[in-house]
Order: structure tokens, then sequence, then C-alpha cells
């Protein structure tokens, strides 16, 4: 859940435990291995906002707001 948005694709996968670190979010993203809303996403820096659902191997986010 985030506490403000928009929020940057890459960081949103660190904090929520989807990927080791920064740098690891950053290779997935750039090696077309993450989804936003059923759409491969490329762009690290994407801003997520509440609603979006996120998708990386076998586990979906769906994002929203606290």
């Amino acid at each position: 859940m985030l506490t403000h948005e928009p929020v940057e694709l890459y960081k949103l996968l660190k904090f929520e435990g989807m990927v080791a670190s920064g740098g690891e979010a950053k290779s997935v993203i750039a090696a077309g291995r993450v989804q936003v809303n059923g759409v491969i996403e490329i762009r690290k820096r994407k801003k997520i906002v509440a609603g979006d659902t996120v998708r990386f191997g076998d586990e979906n986010i769906r994002v929203s707001l606290t």
C-alpha cells in the first residue's frame, strides 16, 4: 500500500519486497518481466498510482493508497 502517489515502478517493486534491491528492480523491468495493468512495462520510472495492478513472476499486486 502506498502512503503517497505517484511512485516509480522500480521503487514499488523494491518496497513491496518483490525484488531484493533497486538495481534488481531496474534489471527485471528492462528485461520486460514486469507488467502494469496487463501490459509489459520497460520504463523504470513509470508512475504507479492507486488502482494500478503490477505483476512480476508469480506475484500480482493491486496498488492502493492508505
